[in-house]
């Protein structure tokens, strides 16, 4: 198993989703994973569970069949450059991923230069910890302008095995993020974004990628779970984990 933390997952609580957080779990140990981040849709999305899953979160085990489970989400950033949870819920997760998906009620693709302003406005918030799929041809945006400062306010980039499937654009936009998180040594996270079960923690595309673009490991969090604990420890101290 190449990585040891898969930090974009999704549950049947997003109905798009097709397994629980229990069979995510078992999945994950059966992979050889320490760390799972349950991430799924906050409410601006049309499928999103009501707010209440985010609030009630705490309910869950810190782990699960052996796995460390992160309870999380994945919210839309905004035409303000906000996010679709209130910040007294931000507050209270372990792990937030900030995406850009253009859905009627969420923000709608626009212009380079507006997901560029976008993209700087949301690295400023301190409850976000990794930037969502961002290599999409939808939402074309300044690279080297924009991945400097993510990498200025700690934000991790995802490499996301499942948009470089599925999403137009994103395989190639992906190798050049990668070259300019090796240029600059922005860490980075590689995550299936799974929908199912057994696609926990399966990013072989991604993995090839990396090889050969001799991306150095250090600069992949979700690689160890020692940087895992080490990124968590720092942002939030009070995390017992």
């Amino acid at each position: 198993m190449f990585l040891q933390g898969d930090m974009h997952t999704h549950t049947i609580a997003s109905t798009h989703a097709y397994s629980t957080i229990m069979e995510n779990c078992i999945w994950a140990a059966k992979y050889g994973l320490k760390v799972i981040a349950m991430t799924d849709h906050a409410p601006c999305m049309p499928d999103s569970p009501h707010i209440w899953h985010f609030e009630n979160l705490r309910c869950l085990p810190r782990t699960i069949e052996g796995v460390t489970v992160l309870k999380g989400a994945e919210a839309d950033i905004l035409e303000d450059g906000s996010l679709d949870l209130p910040d007294r819920t931000l507050k209270n997760l372990e792990w937030v991923v900030a995406s850009m998906h253009g859905y009627e009620g969420c923000l709608m693709p626009s212009t380079a230069e507006k997901h560029t302003q976008l993209y700087m406005k949301i690295a400023e918030n301190p409850y976000v910890d990794v930037i969502g799929h961002c290599t999409t041809a939808r939402f074309p945006f300044d690279f080297e302008k924009t991945l400097k400062v993510f990498k200025e306010y700690g934000k991790l980039v995802e490499i996301n095995e499942s948009s470089i499937m599925n999403k137009k654009g994103s395989r190639e936009n992906s190798v050049e993020v990668l070259k300019l998180c090796k240029k600059y040594e922005i860490p980075i996270v590689i995550d299936s974004d799974s929908h199912f079960c057994q696609l926990i923690g399966q990013t072989p595309i991604a993995e090839q990628m990396v090889k050969d673009l001799e991306f150095p490991q250090e600069l992949i969090v979700n690689a160890s779970e020692e940087r895992i604990k080490e990124y968590l420890k720092k942002k939030r101290p009070a995390l017992e984990i």
